[in-house]
């Protein structure tokens, strides 16, 4: 493999590939004698279903963007979600980066749009894996039960074609815009994240989600 390929298979500070944590999880939910792209398509789904999606807990604080921390909270939104799959991804060998791309998310909460003043959504995160020759996109964000809830399409996964938000719901209104796509990264590119969420966001979103269940709010929203 080339120099340039073997950095996406390197653990980094949040992308900790050589976790224990991840291994083990590596290893339960992928198997060594399937093809990388099965393991990589298993452990999609492991990612995807096996946390929950949860904007709400929105710590930005460098250390809860770890892969392992995110094992242990069971729970993250997209870019932590992102970050763990491209861990998995690096311990199972596959070679495997962190893309972003800014998108105006049609179904959130009255709660998520108050405090972000905007529907659009910076830096949303996915995962980029290297198989059988290309770069190819997954996105392990929302839990399949969460597209039940709010009548979404789930994006499946089966490491030959792009899974992205797809345009419209299953009712046909709109669900999910890309506006601009910002590149893919071996890391996570906090402090340019951070520093285009304070533009936009403002200081307080975190204290303004503190407290508040996203669960119940998703219920809210879905019984207007």
């Amino acid at each position: 493999m080339s120099e340039a390929m073997q950095r996406y298979l390197e653990p980094t500070f949040t992308i900790d590939s050589d976790h224990v944590s991840v291994l083990a999880f590596v290893d339960k939910h992928s198997q060594k004698k399937d093809s990388p792209r099965q393991r990589a398509v298993d452990l999609y789904y492991a990612v995807r279903d096996g946390f929950r999606y949860n904007p709400y807990s929105l710590n930005l604080e460098e250390q809860a963007f770890k892969a392992s921390f995110t094992l242990e909270a069971g729970e993250g939104w997209c870019v932590p979600k992102a970050i763990l799959l491209a861990a998995c991804c690096r311990a199972a060998g596959i070679p495997a980066r962190l893309g972003f791309a800014d998108v105006k998310n049609h179904l959130s909460t009255e709660r998520l749009r108050q405090s972000m003043k905007t529907d659009v959504f910076l830096w949303h995160g996915y995962t980029s894996v290297y198989l059988e020759g290309q770069w190819v996109k997954a996105t392990p964000a929302f839990n399949v039960e969460l597209c039940d809830k709010f009548g979404l399409k789930p994006l499946e996964f089966d490491g030959l074609e792009d899974s992205i938000y797809h345009e419209f719901d299953c009712a046909g209104n709109k669900h999910m815009e890309y506006l601009q796509e910002r590149g893919e990264y071996q890391d996570l590119p906090l402090r340019e994240m951070l520093s285009d969420f304070e533009k936009i966001y403002g200081m307080n979103l975190t204290e303004e989600l503190d407290n508040a269940s996203f669960d119940e709010d998703v219920e809210k929203e879905v019984s207007k």
